[in-house]
């Protein structure tokens, strides 16, 4: 009988055989056609599992084909040889389209590529969802310009939930953790950025570039909270900028309603947080609070309050944009100024430290047992090069954030 360990050889990884294509006419689908490049998924593991492999084929291929507008999808599957037939069916292949459609709303795709491609011929008359509330131009280094423009989604459209439905299982190969959201909650918002082209025939079409969502929470006694939810921009749409004028149109978009309180985001990735601070520390720096000669003086109420109310950032924000906005100012060549940052900086970086240091003095206090909760803490001098470490990153981040804000 066959085993399977000989067979490791069929054991393919998934982020070098799966491709996607956007397709804006049918030549763009030709497997031959590079005009319009494909890409690859960033992760595999939330459909092929941790190890993000596929087992039991030669050559394998699978392009996963979606219509440049409404997002349409086909699923196809190309390989030289199966496990089936080498082991005379005593070993079976992974079926890749059954675990790849698990992941996708039901009947919202095609296996057979004629009938995916009859969805191009109304493809033309995709129109976008919902409101436009802004626009972008971006200019290439050739001189071409390109349009996009975002638009605000009312949740209550079917047509739009179906569309959203396909568009948001990009997530699974490109935000680790993701998951779908219930779009059947009415709290949610949409927001969609699309490109606007001209075809072959000189006429106005729209491309999906990428969206977010936001939840708004409702807040005491009339008002809400949005929280920033989902990003995801398709990656051939990426490092054009399109991300930072989501942000800001996300911002625009609330800061007009006076019943927000503000604006907040959901475990904010590395590069999302990067983004976010870009963002805020542009617009505080048009702030009175945000002067170098009240930030020299340290992190105040007024700071605080002016940017709730004028930008509906959240306090914990505005710390953040103070302490990069500071360092913006800092003469870090001059040894009195340059301590005085990394100290205010640290300072907030070890309150949860002390707070843990308090909390144990308390117990003791009150004669508790607290040896199990201190051998949990590291030592005085393992805490400070922990410290360091922590401080370190930050200034980092904040000095690259000042390098994009001084270009």
């Amino acid at each position: 009988m066959a085993q399977i360990e000989e067979y490791q050889d069929l054991v393919l990884d998934a982020l070098e055989v799966v491709e996607f294509k956007l397709i804006r006419d049918k030549a763009d689908a030709d497997i031959n056609n590079d005009a319009i490049p494909g890409f690859h998924p960033v992760m595999a593991h939330q459909i092929f599992g941790e190890s993000e492999t596929i087992f039991g084929y030669q050559d394998l291929r699978v392009r996963i084909l979606y219509t440049a507008g409404p997002l349409h999808i086909y699923l196809g599957v190309e390989y030289g040889k199966r496990v089936n037939e080498i082991s005379d069916g005593e070993i079976k292949a992974d079926d890749v389209v059954a675990t790849i459609a698990q992941s996708l709303p039901d009947g919202c795709y095609f296996i057979n590529l004629d009938e995916f491609l009859k969805t191009l011929d109304k493809a033309d008359k995709f129109q976008p969802f919902g409101e436009k509330i802004s626009e972008y131009k971006q200019q290439s280094e050739d001189g071409t310009e390109r349009l996009f423009e975002i638009y605000q989604c009312d949740y209550k459209s079917s047509s739009f939930l179906k569309f959203f439905a396909r568009l948001q299982t990009f997530i699974l190969w490109f935000v680790d953790a993701a998951s779908y959201i219930d779009t059947d909650d009415p709290q949610w918002c949409y927001f969609i950025c699309y490109e606007k082209y001209k075809n072959n025939d000189g006429q106005y079409q729209y491309a999906t570039a990428g969206y977010s969502t936001v939840y708004e929470y409702y807040a005491y006694p009339q008002n809400k909270r949005p929280r920033i939810s989902q990003m995801l921009i398709l990656p051939p749409f990426q490092k054009l900028g399109l991300a930072t004028q989501m942000v800001k149109t996300i911002y625009q978009f609330y800061q007009s309603q006076k019943n927000v309180v503000d604006i907040t985001v959901e475990d904010p990735s590395e590069d999302f947080q990067r983004l976010r601070n870009f963002v805020d520390a542009r617009y505080c720096k048009d702030l009175k609070s945000f002067a170098r000669n009240e930030l020299i003086k340290g992190f105040n109420k007024e700071m605080v309050r002016e940017a709730r109310e004028t930008l509906k950032l959240n306090p914990r924000q505005v710390r953040k944009v103070y302490e990069l906005m500071r360092l913006y100012y800092t003469n870090v060549n001059d040894d009195k100024e340059y301590k005085a940052y990394r100290l205010e900086v640290k300072k907030r970086l070890n309150a949860v430290y002390y707070k843990q240091l308090k909390d144990l003095k308390k117990m003791e206090r009150y004669k508790m047992d607290t040896e199990m909760l201190r051998a949990r803490l590291p030592s005085t001098k393992q805490r400070m090069e922990q410290l360091q470490e922590e401080y370190t990153l930050v200034e980092q981040d904040y000095k690259n954030t000042i390098a994009k804000l001084k270009a």
